[in-house]
């Protein structure tokens, strides 16, 4: 059974990056979002928070180790901060931590020491293609080998900050199972489409990407001959979004209930009506329970167990609990909840994309 106690480094580092997040995230949100665009700035000093070095090991320049609960912990303050510009600072994390965790030997010592200088990096991933129903283990981009390499073709979205990048790790089919290859930016075929239009999140640049005959060698290939186990990312895809989804609806909760203390109509606070106190109560249970569910899954990473099915179980769930947490939030604001003035608006639109991005998002 784990414990609900934290270690003394991790209470240290929740704490680190909870007043990073009332301090500088929740400072440019809205203005982010109404920009389209994180300034750099903020970028700059999340990313010498050191969250990415930190689950390096220290062979290839970090200075710790991976922990699946550590960063669920973390996670919930950047998403409560705000979601758009913790998933900027957070796409590194897509190229580094499948390098991390199927790389060989040499591929970890190329590439992980990128990940630990002082500059925030230019990498991203792509997994996600415009498709109706998406399925990580049966994609359309393939890779077929062809003398001493492979040629990737396939289209993609999703792929945050891909106009900037100068490496990409491509999710592709090869012989009938995903496999990834690294893909430097400036390789021909490569082709950054326009932009995604999203409905929240409008913060992250994230755009559509064709691979077009793109030839890598077969040292590119992600894990030598061994290659990947794309459910293993999927797992801790699904922890990273549940945790997310956690965060971002605490903030939504928490703002409804000093709303609803503050709120005054017909000589007393709102949160003294018999049906906003239970909404708020539901609220509050929802987004408990599935932090437990969280936590779970990612202490059964961390211990070596199979969390495939306690991932999908809490990532699920997560799914439905931020939509109705962030939707309870606007109705205790009633009419204030539409006003763009009050942020449960754009929480609500946010949440509604977290079952969406399966697979897009890991840390």
């Amino acid at each position: 059974m784990y414990s609900f106690d934290m270690t003394s480094e991790q209470k240290m580092l929740v704490d680190t990056v909870r007043r990073y997040a009332e301090k500088n995230l929740r400072a440019v949100y809205r203005e982010a979002e109404e920009s389209k665009q994180v300034p750099d700035k903020v970028v700059q000093m999340g990313w010498e928070l050191g969250l990415l070095p930190g689950f390096i090991d220290a062979q290839y320049g970090g200075y710790g180790e991976y922990s699946a609960l550590t960063s669920a912990l973390y996670l919930e303050e950047m998403a409560w901060g705000d979601l758009g510009i913790s998933l900027h600072l957070l796409t590194p994390n897509l190229f580094a931590i499948p390098i991390a965790q199927f790389g060989n030997d040499k591929q970890k010592e190329q590439y992980l020491a990128l990940f630990c200088n002082d500059s925030f990096p230019r990498a991203t991933a792509a997994l996600v293609e415009p498709v109706v129903q998406f399925d990580p283990a049966e994609l359309r981009t393939t890779a077929v080998k062809e003398g001493d390499g492979f040629v990737i073709n396939g289209k993609k979205t999703y792929v945050p900050l891909a106009k900037q990048a100068e490496f990409f790790l491509v999710y592709a089919q090869e012989g009938g199972v995903t496999q990834a290859y690294i893909v430097p930016g400036d390789t021909p075929g490569i082709k950054i489409g326009k932009r995604v239009k999203l409905m929240g999140v409008q913060a992250l640049e994230m755009y559509e990407v064709e691979f077009e005959n793109v030839a890598v060698p077969k040292a590119n290939r992600l894990g030598g001959l061994k290659g990947i186990r794309i459910q293993k990312l999927l797992t801790l895809s699904r922890i990273t979004l549940a945790a997310l989804a956690v965060g971002m609806a605490r903030a939504a909760y928490e703002y409804a209930v000093a709303y609803a203390k503050d709120r005054v109509a017909f000589g007393e606070p709102i949160a003294h009506r018999q049906s906003i106190a239970f909404m708020l109560a539901n609220m509050r249970i929802e987004i408990e329970g599935t932090r437990l569910m969280v936590w779970e899954a990612a202490y059964k990473f961390d211990a070596g167990e199979d969390a495939a099915k306690a991932a999908l179980l809490a990532k699920i769930y997560a799914d439905k609990m931020v939509l109705d947490v962030t939707d309870g939030a606007v109705q205790v604001l009633g009419g204030h909840g539409y006003i763009r003035e009050h942020p449960v608006e754009l929480w609500l639109r946010n949440g509604r994309g977290f079952v969406t991005m399966d697979g897009a998002v890991v840390a």
